[in-house]
């Protein structure tokens, strides 16, 4: 996820939670120690969504983005050419607003691919929209169904 969208959903969490202005950065000096997102790193600004985690905020699907004009395109990168490299987007999607996941991001993704695939496949793409291989794909595809299933995460 982008620096730009990590502080549009930094802003989408506080306004769910009713955080002023001055109490955000507040809230972003107690995480990282820098009071101002532009000085932040990713890095910063994910803990600054994680603080916001703690204290209730639910980002669901593309809920941070919740008043926004205009379409919106997964990350920065855009839709993955695939669709069935799209799907994977999907379902992780749904994992994370059902609460399954720890790093609901495209990171965290491509993570959980290399954590569950490297040692099957002996090399995982560095990023899942990079993937071609259609039994490897198959393969994320079938892990993610069934840990929706074992989640109770119903697919829609």
């Amino acid at each position: 996820m982008s620096n730009r969208n990590l502080q549009r959903m930094i802003h989408v969490g506080c306004k769910q939670l009713g955080l002023d202005d001055e109490t955000r950065r507040d809230l972003q000096l107690v995480a990282t120690g820098k009071s101002s997102m532009s000085a932040m790193t990713d890095a910063d600004l994910l803990k600054v969504v994680e603080a916001l985690k703690q204290r209730g905020f639910a980002p669901t699907g593309n809920s941070y983005f919740a008043g926004r004009k205009g379409s919106f395109k997964r990350g920065s990168k855009g839709q993955a050419a695939r669709a069935d490299v799209r799907f994977i987007h999907v379902l992780w999607t749904q994992l994370a607003a059902a609460g399954a996941l720890k790093s609901p991001d495209r990171a965290g993704l491509n993570a959980f691919i290399r954590s569950r695939f490297e040692g099957k496949w002996g090399a995982v793409p560095i990023d899942v929209d990079a993937m071609h291989d259609p039994s490897q794909i198959n393969d994320v595809i079938r892990a993610l169904k069934d840990w929706c299933k074992r989640d109770g995460v119903v697919l829609r």
